[in-house]
């Protein structure tokens, strides 16, 4: 179709872009923010030493997850391979900056989920928008990110809630549409108002279906801080693009290694709070 006109898609895109860049003073003030958090983080789980907080973290897995043992023991010596290797202040940093994306995604998504819930104009706007995040390819979002926020950590985390953020959406909508009509019902009856029956009866229903989506924010947001190394958002994910540059298989697996301890305990420990402890 050699006659039709090309779409210039990509210098509306460019122009819009440039047009952001006008507001200045909103990315400067969300670049201070999430810092603040990132460094709070990094310090908060800095300050421990890191024999302590191993232990510490063992005892939440043993406390939380329902005195498994086999799990108790992997995190104990998950987190001392990563220590006995040298990437305990990259695992820190690490999960500071996922922390960080997770709980942005679950204060913005959550009350998105909601809205969706409750109204189904919504929900028709909103689900386009959640497939195009969830498909465009992770590596475009550092695009932007890096236009409006520069390089480091800050980009990183916004980069990964954007990629993140869909699962905890789609998932509290549909967790809350999933609620049985006779709870619905039983509390209309007792003349609950929308918040009481929101906050008592649907919110506490869908517990499962919400964690499970918090869950899967988790995990992507750290397969996104991963990617995001290569602008400078540091942690393990440097490690191994520091790896792939000088064709280190054997320290790209190590920080490998130490990645995919990091995600099995965050999966693990989030089902067993979804679950409670038993």
């Amino acid at each position: 179709m050699d006659f039709l006109p090309r779409l210039p898609l990509a210098d509306w895109i460019d122009a819009f872009v440039d047009w952001l860049k006008n507001a200045d003073f909103i990315f400067d003030s969300l670049t201070s923010f999430i810092s603040a958090i990132i460094e709070g983080l990094d310090a908060g789980i800095g300050f421990f030493p890191s024999w302590l907080l191993i232990v510490l973290l063992t005892a939440i897995t043993y406390w939380f997850a329902g005195r498994k043992t086999g799990l108790t023991a992997f995190v104990f010596i998950g987190l001392f391979l990563i220590d006995n290797m040298g990437y305990w202040d990259g695992m820190v940093l690490t999960l500071a900056i996922v922390i960080s994306a997770s709980l942005i995604s679950v204060i913005v998504g959550v009350p998105f989920g909601i809205w969706m819930s409750k109204n189904d104009v919504v929900e028709g706007a909103i689900k386009p928008v959640l497939d195009f995040m969830q498909t465009m390819p992770a590596f475009v979002y550092l695009i932007p990110a890096v236009a409006f926020f520069g390089i480091g950590e800050v980009p990183g985390v916004v980069a990964s809630v954007i990629f993140a953020m869909p699962p905890t959406i789609r998932l509290t909508n549909l967790g809350i549409r999933q609620v049985s009509t006779e709870a619905i019902e039983a509390a209309d009856a007792f003349g609950s108002t929308p918040a009481q029956k929101l906050f008592k009866v649907q919110l506490p229903m869908a517990k499962v279906t919400i964690m499970t989506g918090v869950n899967q924010t988790i995990m992507l947001a750290l397969s996104m801080v991963v990617i995001a190394s290569m602008i400078g958002a540091g942690g393990l994910g440097t490690e191994v693009y520091y790896a792939v540059g000088r064709n280190d298989a054997g320290g790209g697996f190590e920080a490998g290694f130490a990645i995919v301890i990091l995600a099995i305990i965050l999966d693990r420990l989030t089902q067993s709070f979804s679950n409670g402890r038993k």
